[in-house]
């Protein structure tokens, strides 16, 4: 039997995610979102048009799992992203916002049958049900949204709400993103803000919860906020870690980003 998660705090934090970043936007001007994110080679705009086709794209997945019918493949997605690439830093960041609160209008709008409902196959052999769904756009829209409020205001951290849930999704980010270190080491990390503790293979790459027996030979202490940063490669500042037997250079070679 497929055990079903419950898919309401994700549907709680993508609409909070979402209101987030619509205010920011509400108080650009044009040379607001022509200005660089924290991605160099992105500016504002850029990352409100990729959030915008990524939104107009998972509500056709929405509509594929609620209908029965064929999710889209990587062939539909390509006249998606050509069409916001041509719209103008205005349009784009009109269009981004009007997307994902189209998107996240649908998601709430779902009964509790076709929440319970939901499958759809999406990036990976097995499908997703909703809460699984929605934690691939809330890791991406609430990264995004830091991308954006970090380039306005340095101090800016990743929402609360959003790390809550994403930090036990890290153990499959880090397969995912993770680079082989050049001298492996096996780290133990301690987290605070939710408190968790794991411990990463910088060889593996493989992140776990950390167990009696393992054998580490460099440790990490850190935020969680500042882990999730780290995993999707967004950490540069030193001074948010402590550590041991391991440097923020040699972390940020497994975690380059993407």
């Amino acid at each position: 039997m497929t055990t079903v998660s419950d898919a309401t705090p994700w549907v709680r934090a993508v609409r909070a995610s979402h209101d987030r970043l619509a205010a920011l936007v509400a108080g650009l001007d044009a040379d607001g979102l022509r200005a660089q994110s924290y991605d160099t080679e992105w500016s504002i705009a850029d990352v409100l048009s990729h959030l915008g086709s990524g939104a107009e794209i998972f509500s056709r997945f929405t509509e594929a799992a609620v209908s029965g019918g064929a999710p889209p493949d990587t062939e539909d997605f390509k006249p998606v992203w050509e069409t916001w690439n041509a719209r103008s830093p205005e349009e784009q960041a009109a269009g981004s916002v009007a997307a994902n609160e189209a998107l996240v209008t649908r998601v709430e709008s779902l009964s509790p049958a076709e929440r319970a409902a939901f499958q759809v196959m999406m990036f990976g052999p097995e499908p997703l049900d909703l809460a699984g769904f929605l934690g691939l756009r809330l890791s991406e829209h609430a990264l995004h949204t830091w991308d954006v409020a970090v380039a306005l205001d340095p101090a800016a951290r990743v929402a609360p709400d959003a790390v809550e849930l994403l930090v036990d999704s890290l153990p499959m980010m880090a397969g995912w993103t993770g680079k082989k270190a050049p001298a492996p080491v096996a780290v133990a990390v301690a987290l605070t803000g939710p408190d968790r503790a794991f411990t990463l293979d910088t060889g593996g790459v493989s992140l776990a919860p950390a167990g009696a027996d393992d054998t580490a030979t460099a440790a990490l202490a850190l935020s969680a906020e500042a882990f999730v940063r780290l995993v999707y490669g967004r950490l540069d500042d030193p001074a948010e870690i402590d550590a041991s037997g391991v440097n923020l250079p040699e972390l940020k070679s497994v975690f380059p980003g993407f």
